[in-house]
């Protein structure tokens, strides 16, 4: 039995680095032939080897362009169940964090995805004889010390997919664990990595959305209320609240129906239904539920400004009436005037 830690730690940046090479995609089992088509791209800036906790590591600096940047480290384990996992797996997270801010991500500590991934390999019969150390698994899976309740480890270990006989994934929130007697298991570790990757964008979509929505309530909030719609500087405000209103809803349906058609060409195989478990853990969908919720809230808001503060043609229209009603009861007041003076 060969047993290894992957942890790695997902970023944006401003603008990745120029990378040296491109990762070659795995060959993913009953993959439809679009796969690598349709699965982002991963490119390779720098790779290290360095020790911790007296192991040999190797660190690779990857980004998917323009704007991701993935820290990963790899660590060939002696027992994979030992009380040292814990605290090398955490060594390993805060040095991807390290590398990643020295590569220029930015608010690493609270806009990233950390996942680790516990590969047990070469071994023979079926993997569930490796739950007698179940107890283990789950605590490495929800990177908690302490004793877990029983119900709650079965119920860890109950997201789980199997492919054959003598392989099996169990995935959770913080990482997975991933058996199979081949070694068959960048496949999915490149799945579970797209999926924390759809993960942080969506968390960085609704950033981006709070963003606007709170300043678009400020600017409408700082003018006065009656003098909205005449004077020139609440109309440039307001214009320019509109213009950013649908500047966001723009780049944010491109950015989702993107994410979305990603997903759906996967494909209905074995990674489609691996990537599906790993979005039901993560609450993509509801990610995504409460991202279209806050753009039909600008959707509202534009529809509110345009009708309340846009100057139309009718409207101009109007206003030109109104004044020529005005400047005709002018006329007619004076002549009224003259008229009752003259006598």
């Amino acid at each position: 039995m060969r047993a290894k830690l992957i942890s790695f730690v997902i970023a944006g940046v401003t603008r990745a680095k120029k990378a040296k090479e491109a990762v070659q995609s795995p060959v993913v089992k009953s993959a439809p032939h679009y796969f690598e088509a349709t699965v982002p791209q991963q490119f390779i800036i720098s790779q290290y080897k360095l020790m911790l906790r007296g192991r040999e590591g190797t660190f690779t600096i990857k980004t998917y362009q323009p704007d991701m940047l993935l820290a990963e480290a790899r660590f060939e384990l002696d027992d994979i169940f030992a009380d040292e996992v814990f605290d090398l797996k955490e060594d390993a997270i805060n040095k991807c964090h390290e590398l990643l801010k020295k590569n220029g991500a930015k608010d690493v500590e609270h806009y990233s995805e950390e996942y680790s991934l516990y590969v047990i390999t070469e071994y023979q019969g079926d993997p569930e004889q490796f739950f007698k150390y179940k107890e283990r698994i789950a605590s490495l899976l929800k990177s908690e010390k302490l004793a877990l309740n029983p119900l709650e480890i079965d119920h860890t270990l109950s997201w789980q997919l199997k492919y054959s006989k003598n392989d099996l994934v169990i995935i959770d929130w913080d990482g997975a664990f991933i058996f199979d007697p081949e070694g068959d298991i960048e496949s999915t570790g490149e799945l579970l990595e797209l999926a924390n990757l759809q993960l942080l964008r969506y968390r960085l979509l609704d950033q981006e959305l709070d963003a606007r929505l709170e300043l678009v309530a400020k600017i409408f909030q700082s003018l006065p209320e009656k003098k909205r719609a005449v004077t020139l500087f609440g109309r440039k405000e307001v214009r320019n609240a509109i213009q950013s209103i649908i500047k966001i809803r723009a780049a944010s349906l491109f950015s989702l129906q993107s994410l979305e058609r990603e997903i759906k060409l996967i494909g209905d195989w074995y990674s489609a239904r691996l990537y599906e478990l790993a979005a039901k853990k993560f609450k993509l969908d509801e990610w995504r539920a409460q991202i279209k919720d806050k753009l039909e809230t600008l959707e509202n808001i534009y529809s509110t400004a345009s009708e309340r503060f846009s100057w139309s043609p009718a409207r101009i229209e109007l206003v030109g009436w109104f004044i020529l009603l005005i400047g005709w009861a002018i006329i007619l007041a004076f002549d009224l005037w003259v008229a009752f003076f003259k006598r």
